[in-house]
């Protein structure tokens, strides 16, 4: 605690003033967290003073609170690059980010707790830094951090806003950015070094080498590439759902679905979206999961038994998977091929068709996705259709990335749908 309260008062974060009457003043508490390795073991113990942001007032002490994140599309596929070019990857951690944008409002905030001012008890602290807990301070760093790296040459993407793309001649760099968890990767060394030199005359960063766990999510050198797993991940939801003996099952959905729905409330509505939510988050390295995890969240609006049974069904699965996730490998080639498939009214209750897409970059899978359809398909030939738009506009996205990243496509992307869009318009033909 005395650490952190000696870094805010260095950063200047506040100022005290006098208490007027009519004035808004938020308060604010501090909060432990105990930040792990990859493997589990304890990094450090944090101490963090975070503002009761829910008693700020909109338009009065913020605006705009919208800050961008980098896609994790975006983030396999400067991985993929960077592991067939052999560029260098490094990993950085903002110490206090949020500490560094300026405050555009006027906030005021009480003394933090056990740091009262005794010659100045009933004074307040006027923010002149954004503060964890405000509802502005994720924009205030960002914009801050933006800034900084648009005066020295980097240039903001237009198709991912998180992304900074620095080329001159024949040197390009990239910076993801995601919240203060920032990837650094080019093709010269000694330019990585310089930028992380400039960088750490700017903010109070920490040079954490080679990306090793980034986001919760594990990363392996493994024959040339990178293998990405949420292992630690895996085992926390199961152990918060109590199920980390339990009987693990090779398949996360039944083969058939059951003749009868069960309309027994689920006990705790509240368990059943909390994990449903933090399954979500694995498939970003697990897409054998997509189709499991898309149907059990559209139960989380009132869960039953039945629903419950098949969330538990998905967890044993993980059990069994624990080692599974995404390899990226070495690839010579830079052709995007991307394949998409579903069914005609798959789900008996609204009639609906789920469609699912899976887009490669060479020989590596960087993009996938699995979800209902907004709208009832009236054959098997639209649902088709709708599910190629998909991955139609998910192909045009990523050229389009591709093309900023300088990235030259030698032939046009190729689009494969299932078997029964292509026999339909060759039956069409013949009529």
């Amino acid at each position: 605690m005395d650490l952190e309260f000696n870094a805010l008062l260095q950063n200047h974060t506040w100022r005290l003033v006098s208490r007027t009457p009519g004035m808004n003043v938020v308060g604010c508490k501090w909060v432990f967290r105990t930040k792990r390795k990859a493997d589990g073991t304890i990094e450090q113990h944090k101490a963090r003073l975070v503002a009761k942001g829910f008693n700020q007032v909109a338009g009065q002490d913020f605006f705009e609170t919208f800050s961008p994140v980098v896609k994790p599309t975006t983030v396999r596929l400067l991985l993929s690059l960077a592991v067939s070019r052999g560029w260098v990857i490094r990993q950085l951690d903002v110490h206090n980010a949020f500490l560094n944008g300026n405050l555009a409002e006027t906030v005021y905030m009480r003394q933090p707790p056990g740091y009262e001012d005794q010659s100045r008890p009933d004074d307040v602290c006027l923010l002149q830094r954004s503060l964890y807990g405000l509802k502005q301070a994720p924009r205030a760093w960002f914009n801050r951090l933006h800034a900084f790296l648009v005066s020295v040459g980097f240039s903001p993407s237009k198709t991912d806003v998180s992304l900074f793309i620095y080329t001159r001649a024949s040197i390009c760099l990239y910076l993801l950015v995601y919240v203060d968890d920032i990837l650094v990767m080019g093709s010269d060394a000694s330019c990585v070094t310089r930028l992380l030199t400039d960088l750490a005359s700017e903010f109070k960063i920490r040079d954490m080498g080679a990306p090793s766990f980034f986001l919760g999510i594990e990363t392996v050198s493994k024959d040339g590439g990178l293998f990405l797993s949420q292992q630690r991940y895996m085992r926390d939801i199961l152990s918060r759902a109590g199920m980390v003996d339990c009987k693990p099952l090779a398949t996360p959905v039944p083969v058939s679905r059951p003749s009868s729905d069960s309309v027994v409330p689920y006990a705790d509505p509240t368990q059943y979206r909390s994990l449903a939510g933090a399954l979500q988050y694995l498939t970003v390295t697990r897409p054998d999961l997509s189709f499991a995890v898309n149907r059990v969240c559209q139960h989380m609006h009132s869960p039953t038994t039945e629903h419950w049974a098949m969330l538990k069904r998905v967890l044993r699965y993980v059990k069994g998977t624990l080692h599974f996730g995404i390899f990226i490998r070495p690839s010579s080639s830079v052709a995007v091929h991307a394949f998409s498939d579903s069914d005609w009214a798959g789900d008996p209750a609204d009639r609906k068709s789920t469609s699912g897409f899976a887009v490669f970059l060479g020989g590596n899978l960087i993009s996938w996705s699995c979800r209902k359809q907004r709208t009832v398909a009236r054959s098997s030939t639209e649902a088709e259709y709708k599910a190629l738009a998909d991955v139609s506009a998910e192909v045009t996205w990523l050229v389009s990335l591709l093309h900023e990243l300088g990235v030259s496509l030698a032939a046009p992307p190729t689009l494969c749908a299932s078997e029964e869009i292509m026999l339909s318009n060759l039956n069409a033909m013949q009529c």
